[in-house]
């Protein structure tokens, strides 16, 4: 496999753009080697600028859950940019988005839409701090919310890649603020909130964690999380700017069944261009600027592209049998390659819900940030590589989640479990 369009890009890219890349994972830092150049993409294929195919299981980083360049979302998109990019101005799209996201999570009875996942989660948060006059918010080790400070605290992601999970440029003041817990365990969030209680004003957690790899919620501990929460008035925020639409079609909270209170969605919800959206209890967003005192704006907000798509995308989604069909694609990848691994002798631990999994190189149970970082990152780069020589993009950090779309086939898998029984051997 050739990449020498890619290396020349990227030497020139590290000229003007800080390491080459517009954020930090795409650089390969962590597997060693330079980025691949992405010319296209389609279906579940992406395409350098060398010339090499391959099966993509980044998909974006989640959003592309149809697949590249649906047919349907890329139609809808040729219309609308015909008619506009940008009004600055309300639209019927954003309404229909809107209605479209309410009606599949019955939490959100409203919801405002805004351009990033970071944009959704630090707004949220303020939102809660509002309602409740409260200063302090709970998060989780490892779980990722975006780049806002006061959330680079033990963040996850490129964070925990790179070793570094507390930002330089964060002031303290912020990051005081930020009681920072082990994820699925119950009893530390308890023993906090016994003595701090009535100054949080939120916990906000991503019920499935995928920026340390895919880390699944233990029995009980979300439903815990709900009754505590509830105990000290604490606003519940489930930040699903990853499982929203994922990993199932009302997110992580139907399938765990739990109602929290706020909930923040981006990736899938913009069918691919960038969005991000929070929402909850009306009562609560009633708080937000022009309604109420609680300030928040943005020039792109309700971008009608960004609608389009999504709009495109959610209709898909809630036809019968969509969510069935990625579990099956799902579960022939998760046993071709748990038994890839085991006849080669490789000791891992593969995650998954859904459509979204991680393949771990580590021989115990990963259940929070700790264990997650005990993985061999030094054989999973190695696996990586081999991976990506066979035509298989998968995430070029131990640290990220995998995804499936629609558009992957049997004969994708099966492609796959052959790479890595390939790659496995090697090892």
């Amino acid at each position: 496999m050739k990449l020498t369009k890619s290396k020349n890009l990227y030497s020139i890219a590290k000229r003007y753009i800080p390491g080459g890349v517009n954020s930090p994972v795409r650089a390969f830092k962590s597997v060693g080697g330079s980025p691949i150049f992405i010319k296209k993409a389609s279906g579940s294929r992406i395409y350098d600028i060398d010339g090499n195919e391959y099966i993509d299981y980044v998909l974006s980083w989640g959003p592309m859950i149809l697949g590249h360049s649906h047919p349907k979302v890329v139609k809808a998109l040729k219309r609308a940019v015909e008619k506009g990019t940008s009004y600055g101005a309300p639209t019927g799209l954003e309404i229909e988005l809107a209605r479209m996201v309410t009606k599949a999570i019955p939490s959100i009875e409203m919801v405002r839409m805004v351009n990033s996942g970071t944009e959704a989660t630090m707004s949220a948060i303020r939102v809660a701090r509002g309602y409740t006059g409260r200063d302090k918010i709970i998060k989780f080790e490892g779980c990722y919310h975006g780049h806002a400070d006061g959330l680079l605290v033990k963040a996850g992601s490129g964070a925990t890649t790179f070793g570094v999970p507390d930002s330089p440029g964060v002031p303290k003041d912020y990051a005081r603020n930020t009681i920072n817990l082990p994820f699925n365990n119950i009893r530390a969030v308890k023993k906090t909130l016994d003595k701090a209680g009535n100054s949080v004003a939120c916990v906000i957690i991503e019920p499935v964690v995928g920026n340390m790899g895919c880390i699944l919620p233990g029995d009980g501990f979300l439903q815990e999380l709900r009754v505590v929460t509830k105990k000290y008035g604490i606003i519940l925020i489930f930040d699903e700017v990853m499982t929203g639409f994922r990993v199932a079609h009302g997110g992580a909270q139907e399938l765990y069944r739990i109602k929290p209170d706020m909930t923040c969605l981006g990736k899938i919800i913009g069918g691919g261009l960038p969005v991000g959206a929070y929402g909850g209890r009306k009562e609560i967003m009633m708080q937000v600027s022009p309604e109420g005192p609680v300030y928040q704006a943005g020039t792109l907000s309700g971008n009608p592209l960004a609608m389009t798509a999504g709009i495109e995308t959610l209709k898909i989604l809630s036809k019968i049998g969509i969510y069935e069909k990625l579990e099956r694609r799902a579960e022939q990848l998760e046993k071709g390659i748990k038994d890839a691994s085991k006849k080669a002798g490789v000791k891992t631990y593969f995650s998954r819900v859904g459509s979204m999994f991680c393949t771990y190189f580590t021989e115990q149970e990963v259940w929070d940030y700790r264990s997650a970082k005990m993985s061999d990152t030094k054989k999973f780069s190695k696996f990586f590589r081999l991976m990506l020589v066979r035509g298989i993009n998968l995430a070029p950090s131990q640290f990220e989640a995998g995804f499936l779309s629609t558009a992957h086939t049997p004969s994708d898998i099966d492609m796959t479990v052959k790479a890595a029984r390939e790659s496995f051997k090697l090892l």
